[in-house]
């Protein structure tokens, strides 16, 4: 019996020695991939407030952002809606698109991709990219645009507007206007 016993000890030892002492793999390192170039930061449906002196100039939400250190820029997608306000703190238009981002060191925001910004005055801006400039204020994009107000419907290339959507320019223009 004590040489059965003896046996099977044996026989555990082996099996534990030769299955347990296999060559450990180890993880594939992928060499095209450039750290560098990955998001330092990620987020779903996150805010990021503007605000300057203790005033609030926008806050923008996206479904998802991306944060790049190196770039100094936030990526934003999975849609975006950005709310501007006055100095008041009165909201004076909403701005949505599918993607955008955000530069870090001034806080300029560029939207793309089906961009429509609508002022609580009843102007609506429809483009494929816009940019809003925060030092100064300003929304813009040389690219097509249509604007409807209550009196107009014009299109054009080429824009420049308050963040009000009230004092705007367009520099190509095309559209119908009503003559007062």
């Amino acid at each position: 019996m004590k040489r059965l016993v003896k046996k099977f000890i044996f026989l555990i030892a082996a099996s534990i020695f030769f299955f347990g002492c296999e060559e450990k793999l180890k993880p594939s390192i992928i060499q095209t991939m450039d750290s560098r170039s990955l998001p330092q930061q990620e987020s779903w449906n996150s805010d990021i407030v503007v605000s300057d002196s203790g005033y609030v100039h926008a806050i923008i939400h996206a479904g998802n952002l991306r944060v790049f250190e190196n770039d100094h820029r936030t990526q934003l997608t999975q849609g975006v809606i950005v709310h501007f306000y006055d100095t008041e703190g009165k909201e004076t238009s909403i701005l949505t698109s599918e993607e955008g981002s955000v530069d870090e060191t001034t806080n300029n925001l560029e939207a793309d991709k089906h961009v429509i910004a609508t002022s609580t005055n009843g102007s609506r801006l429809m483009t494929e990219r816009l940019f809003w400039d925060n030092q100064r204020q300003l929304i813009h994009t040389p690219e097509y645009v249509e604007i409807t107000t209550t009196k107009e419907n014009i299109n054009g290339h080429g824009f420049e507007s308050d963040q009000t959507l009230k004092n705007y320019k367009i520099f190509t223009v095309t559209g119908k206007g009503h003559a007062e």
